[in-house]
C-alpha cells in the first residue's frame, strides 16, 4: 500500500491570518481549572438549597455532555474539511479546550458536592429526553457528509446550547454565591465566544465558494435547525428548572443567545 505524502505545517506561511490571529487568541487565553480556588465557595454551597444545589450538578452534567460531544465528535469532524492546515491546527486547540471544560465541572463537583449526589446528576443527564435530543440532532449533523452544515450547527452548539447552562452560575454569582466557579465558568463561555466565532467565520469564507442557490438552502436549514433547538431548549429548561422560579428569565436569556448565534 503507498501512503500519502504528509506535509508539515508551516506558520510562517500563513493563507488566511484569522487562522494565526484565533491561535493567538486561544493560546493566550489558556488556563487549567486547578488554577481557580474553588474550594473558596464551600461556605456558600453549604447555604444553598437542596433544590439549588441539585439543579446547579444537573446544569453542569448536561453542560458536561455538550463539552464531551464538542471534544470527541464536534471539533474533530470539522478537520477533514479545513481549507488551511492552521485551520486544523486551531481546531484541535478548540477540542482540547471543550477537554478542558469538561474536566472543569469534575473539578466542581469533586470539590463541593457529595459523590452520591454527583452520580444521580449523571444519571439524570443520560435519562433527560430533551438533553439527550439536542445532542442527538447535533451529533446527526455532525456524522452528516455537509461540512457546512457541520458547521451551522456546531456554532449553534458553540454560542447558543450552552447558555440555558451558564445562566444559573451567573444567577448566583450577581448575588454573591459561587463566586469562584462563576469565575470558571466565565473563562469557559470567553473561549466558547472565540470556537462560535471562529467556526461562523470559515463558514462563511466557504459561502463564497458555494451558488446563491446552494447558500439560500443553508440559510434555510440554519434558521429550521434554530428552531428545532430552540423548541428543545425551552422543554429542557422547563423541566430544568421546573423547581424554581427562573425559567423565564433563563429563557429570555436563550433568545438573546439565539441571535447571537445566528449573528455568527
Amino acid at each position: 500500500m503507498k501512503l500519502s505524502r504528509i506535509s508539515a505545517i508551516n506558520w510562517n506561511k500563513i493563507t488566511d491570518d484569522k487562522d494565526l490571529e484565533v491561535w493567538n487568541r486561544l493560546t493566550s487565553n489558556f488556563w487549567l481549572p486547578e488554577k481557580v480556588p474553588l474550594s473558596n465557595d464551600i461556605p456558600a454551597w453549604q447555604t444553598l438549597s437542596v433544590v439549588e444545589q441539585q439543579l446547579t450538578m444537573r446544569v453542569f452534567t448536561g453542560l458536561t455532555l455538550l463539552d464531551t460531544l464538542q471534544n470527541v465528535i464536534g471539533a474533530p469532524s470539522l478537520m477533514p474539511d479545513a481549507l488551511t492546515p492552521h485551520e486544523e491546527a486551531v481546531l484541535s486547540n478548540i477540542s482540547f479546550m471543550e477537554a478542558v471544560h469538561a474536566r472543569s465541572y469534575s473539578s466542581i463537583f469533586s470539590t463541593l458536592c457529595q459523590t452520591k449526589d454527583v452520580d444521580a446528576a449523571y444519571a439524570w443527564s443520560e435519562e433527560n429526553a430533551p438533553l439527550q435530543r439536542k445532542a442527538q440532532i447535533i451529533q446527526q449533523h455532525y456524522r452528516g457528509d455537509n461540512p457546512l452544515k457541520k458547521k451551522i450547527a456546531s456554532v449553534f452548539l458553540e454560542s447558543f446550547l450552552f447558555y440555558s447552562g451558564f445562566w444559573l452560575p451567573m444567577y448566583f454569582s450577581s448575588r454573591g454565591k459561587l463566586t469562584n466557579t462563576a469565575d470558571l465558568i466565565r473563562l469557559i463561555i470567553r473561549d466558547e465566544a472565540v470556537h462560535g466565532y471562529y467556526i461562523g467565520y470559515k463558514y462563511q469564507k466557504n459561502m463564497e465558494k458555494i451558488s446563491l442557490g446552494q447558500r439560500e438552502e443553508l440559510k434555510s436549514f440554519a434558521f429550521d435547525l434554530l428552531l428545532e433547538l430552540y423548541d428543545n431548549e425551552l422543554q429542557y429548561t422547563d423541566e430544568l428548572y421546573a423547581e424554581t422560579p427562573w425559567a423565564d428569565d433563563v429563557k429570555a436569556f436563550l433568545c438573546y443567545n439565539a441571535n447571537k448565534a445566528l449573528m455568527n
